[in-house]
């Protein structure tokens, strides 16, 4: 599966970017947008059917976030609930038919099954949770004090810092990817039957990527500003 991509040059550095999955990610954020906005317009005591519908999936977050991080989550839940929401349609966007729109390279296809967006997404949870850590603890989220096993544990920390984003996106990219591989096999097989499980079994997988990215990412922010660290 290759991807669409475009050099440009900026101060005399070339980078480049991949057009398919910059084009299937805002067209999720889009949909997302736009999802928000009909969804939050006149609001009532008693709700319609589309608000009770959006605050079932809100009671869902804040349920998960009393049960893994009990006290001060309210500011999280706009990070957690973004990620998962966005994370699931880009996952489902895989099952699409896309790719019968075609471009100049590559296919329109999950922008999940690019390393790069699952990467970036696992950087900022990586900057939020830092950023949310040295708010709560101050210069003790890095060091308790000088001793040496302090140091110590400080470098160990700071190792498997670098490692959680990695293993965040690997997981994500990962499973995307090989789950439109065997999609893509199927239809080489029997483009009416074959492919059939494969898509279900893929709608399964994107529900699931998308709840174990918000729960580690949950769980690395309530370890971050939790009391122990």
């Amino acid at each position: 599966m290759e991807h669409w991509l475009y050099t440009f040059n900026v101060a005399g550095h070339s980078f480049t970017v991949n057009l398919d999955t910059i084009f299937t990610m805002w067209f999720a954020m889009i949909c997302l947008i736009i999802f928000a906005f009909i969804a939050t317009r006149n609001l009532s005591v008693v709700p319609g059917k589309l608000q009770a519908c959006c605050e079932k999936v809100m009671s869902f977050f804040w349920g998960i976030m009393d049960t893994m991080m009990p006290a001060g989550n309210k500011q999280h839940v706009p990070l957690v609930a973004s990620l998962f929401l966005f994370i699931l349609f880009a996952n489902l966007m895989g099952q699409l038919p896309l790719r019968i729109i075609h471009i100049k390279q590559g296919e329109l296809a999950s922008p999940t099954n690019d390393i790069n967006m699952t990467a970036a997404m696992a950087i900022i949870v990586l900057i939020y949770y830092v950023g949310a850590g040295i708010i709560k603890k101050g210069p003790k989220f890095f060091l308790h004090d000088f001793s040496f096993v302090s140091i110590v544990m400080a470098l160990v920390e700071l190792l498997e810092m670098v490692t959680r984003p990695l293993s965040l996106s690997i997981r994500l990219f990962a499973n995307i990817f090989a789950g439109e591989i065997l999609v893509s096999i199927a239809l080489a097989a029997s483009a009416y039957f074959a492919p059939l499980p494969v898509m279900l079994f893929e709608i399964l997988v994107a529900f699931i990527q998308a709840t174990v990215f918000m729960m580690l990412t949950i769980a690395y922010v309530g370890s971050a500003t939790g009391e122990e660290h």
